[in-house]
């Protein structure tokens, strides 16, 4: 998979970005590291057991709060490295960005 190919322009992370998944039902959780992210979507290394991941859909809590999530669909697996894609509260995956061709600094 290039990763210069994708619909929605990604973000790789620099430094180790932790970030925990947790059941919709709240009866399980596995830390993980957020390798890249695009609005639609990220690519995460998990810890632990991937076998909790086939509930097929899960929560991101980006925050140790747990007060920032993305509620997550399982797209794929390889080892221990997961693709997820976000998911709209109404069920429906979040529409891409516009790309602008403007960086995040010069929109604000």
């Amino acid at each position: 998979m290039d990763f210069d190919s994708r619909r929605a322009s990604r973000v790789r992370m620099d430094h180790r970005q932790s970030v925990n998944l947790m059941g919709s039902d709240g009866t399980w959780r596995r830390r993980c590291v957020l390798l890249d992210v695009s609005n639609t979507g990220a690519r995460i290394e998990v810890e632990g057991t991937l076998d909790v991941l086939q509930a097929k859909e899960f929560f991101m809590l980006l925050s140790s709060t747990g007060l920032a999530y993305r509620r997550c669909e399982l797209v794929w697996i390889d080892g221990t490295t997961a693709g997820v894609h976000f998911v709209a509260a109404g069920g429906k995956p979040k529409p891409a960005g516009k790309k602008t061709g403007q960086t995040s600094a010069q929109r604000r």
